[in-house]
């Protein structure tokens, strides 16, 4: 850990010529301060200190780092055991020096840092930097440096999505077992999140496991499982140091897609599979999105969903009505990676997001290099605040044939998602174990 940890530093030093405080946070209460949500620091702090420590701070200069946090008290032991000393952990992360977390507030004006979440850290971060942090001036010339040095990843970092990954197969395994006796979505939910647990992992998200899979984020677990219906499952696996997987299937809770429902599959299976043989160094992920949304454009017209030539279908954001959000995303130490940043990771510089329909929710936009991690996860939906609004009706009378998408009432959600690593001349998917082919 330490030789990563000070490589990481090292490149940071040769992007920065000014101190950076980074923050690790404090955990949430729930109703009252006993009461806490388990604690996640932030990425940007675990990424440099390598251990999930809360209340505390790293200093970054030159190369050196600086540990500030407190020793736990000695009532603590009774209630969480022996932890260990401020001057161990500098030692296991290899911190230059260690000291209590108070004297961080001495000398701290001219540091720059990334704001963090929680309110309370927020609050004493600009207190104490007598200035509030923002994505702004010297602030903003950090968070673009992390950004740089996090879009690529090391090897410890991919050995440990790849970790994250394994898990996760896993889990989705269990969860289609699952399905076969089942009553419940949380029933399944449960045999999925049971694998991570029993790896001493955690969820890198809330996990959706739906049959109402046009919800794009649905975390309901209530619904009865009925033959005829399609269960998508979106679930990934963190890792104990905080890196993530992120992966989605979709089966049929009968074991067997109705023919309407494997038409669609086959569709997005298609858009996912030339997506994923199109990534490579070089690459621009826009292209990569349009690329999904023409191969679904080509099959909806081929079923007689929708009418005209796929490539004007696309540049009026025909497919969008089926495919509204982007094909994945930047993963690392959060499924979506460093959006806490807004689109600094995700955009090229000079880049902005579009005002079109089909191109607003592209999370990324920039060419792929070697070492990035990213997901593919074209998916069809049929959501009705989109289908059935009468402006959509209006504006694409001629081009959906209404009554023929009438008879796919049974596909309410497909989505299908892997996690692929950019190699130097293409790529590898990390999740590659776990099947997508409709048999």
């Amino acid at each position: 850990m330490k030789d990563t940890l000070r490589d990481r530093r090292q490149k940071l030093a040769k992007l920065i010529d000014f101190p950076a405080i980074l923050w690790s946070g404090k955990s949430t209460a729930r109703n009252f301060a006993a009461n806490t949500f388990p604690f996640r620091a932030s990425s940007h702090f675990l990424y440099f200190a390598g251990l999930n420590l809360e209340n505390a701070a790293i200093r970054l200069e030159n190369g050196n780092l600086e540990l500030f946090m407190d020793d736990s008290p000695s009532s603590d032991t009774l209630w969480h055991g022996e932890t260990p000393k401020r001057e161990e952990i500098a030692e296991i992360i290899g911190a230059d020096s260690a000291y209590p977390f108070a004297k961080l507030r001495q000398g701290i004006y001219k540091s720059a840092t990334l704001p963090v979440q929680d309110i309370v850290t927020r609050q004493q971060q600009d207190k104490w930097l007598q200035r509030k942090a923002s994505l702004e001036g010297v602030d903003l010339k950090l968070a673009q440096a992390i950004a740089w040095l996090r879009l690529t990843h090391d090897d410890a970092a991919i050995a440990e999505m790849q970790q994250a990954a394994n898990v996760t197969v896993k889990a989705h395994q269990a969860g289609i077992e699952a399905t076969k006796s089942a009553k419940t979505e949380a029933e399944v939910r449960a045999a999925m999140e049971q694998v991570i647990l029993a790896h001493n992992m955690t969820c890198a998200y809330s996990s959706i496991v739906t049959t109402r899979g046009e919800v794009l984020h649905n975390n309901q677990y209530d619904n009865q499982l009925s033959a005829g219906d399609l269960l998508l499952a979106d679930v990934g696996a963190q890792t104990t140091n905080g890196w993530a997987s992120d992966v989605t299937r979709t089966w049929a809770v009968s074991g067997k897609f109705s023919p309407t429902q494997k038409d669609i599959y086959d569709v997005v299976l298609a858009a996912h599979d030339a997506c994923i043989a199109a990534v490579s160094p070089g690459k621009e992920y826009q292209e990569i999105h349009i690329l999904a949304a023409s191969v679904i454009a080509q099959g909806l017209v081929e079923m007689g969903i929708l009418r005209g030539n796929p490539t004007d279908l696309v540049e009026m954001d025909a497919h969008a009505l089926f495919f509204p959000h982007g094909v994945g995303h930047l993963l690392g130490l959060d499924v979506h990676d460093m959006e806490d940043l807004g689109d600094i990771a995700g955009y090229e510089a000079g880049r902005k997001r579009s005002d079109r329909f089909g191109l607003c929710y592209l999370r990324l936009n920039r060419p792929l290099r070697p070492k990035m991690v990213v997901t593919i996860e074209p998916g069809f939906y049929q959501v009705p605040a989109i289908l059935n609004k009468s402006e959509t009706r209006a504006q694409y009378k001629d081009i959906v044939n209404w009554q023929q998408l009438d008879k796919f009432a049974d596909v309410r959600g497909i989505r299908i998602e892997d996690d692929v690593l950019v190699t130097q001349t293409g790529s590898e998917v990390l999740t590659a174990q776990l099947p997508t082919n409709a048999e």
